[in-house]
């Protein structure tokens, strides 16, 4: 199995009734050897229609995040727990993560990285099976399969609490 593979199976699936509404699947994007891979929880507007994660005003954040601990876009990973994008930005239900999360899945175990950064509480639950905030985990490195996991705020909460962009700098 490789990325490209993967990509392939992802664009033909319908497991979920979020496949009758997207314009493209939004895979993820990046280095595949990447060492830091970031995950949101899903496409929106912007990404269903160019078919790339985090390209609208969070993308551009993330972008400034991600060169503040002096890396570029290209070095790392991207990619969210759903590949289509839910009706009206709406949260992921639990169906749709269940159709969707073996991608994911399948991503980390082929990119291999050393940490990930979850964006929000819909990545980090997802990976560990929880239901918790984010303002409760955020900050707090743990072990997820032998990877480094830390959770943090997604860039569009932050763009609509900026007085939490500090503590993300941090």
């Amino acid at each position: 199995q490789t990325l490209p593979i993967l990509q392939k199976t992802v664009k033909s699936c319908s497991k979920c009734p979020l496949a009758e509404t997207r314009k493209n699947i939004v895979f993820g994007e990046g280095s595949s050897n990447a060492r830091l891979v970031f995950i949101g929880e899903a496409p929106g507007e912007e990404e269903d229609i160019q078919g790339r994660p985090f390209v609208g005003k969070a993308g551009k954040l993330l972008d400034q995040l991600i060169e503040h601990i002096g890396l570029k876009r290209e070095s790392v990973y991207i990619c969210n727990v759903l590949k289509c994008r839910p009706p009206n930005n709406r949260d992921p239900d639990k169906k749709e993560i269940a159709a969707c999360k073996n991608y994911l899945f399948s991503q980390l175990d082929l990119i291999k990285p050393k940490i990930i950064c979850t964006l929000g509480r819909h990545a980090y639950n997802t990976l560990f099976d929880v239901d918790e905030r984010i303002t409760k985990v955020r900050g707090i490195t743990k072990d997820y399969r032998g990877m480094i996991l830390l959770p943090t705020y997604h860039p569009s909460f932050l763009l609509r609490n900026q007085d939490k962009i500090r503590e993300a700098w941090e």
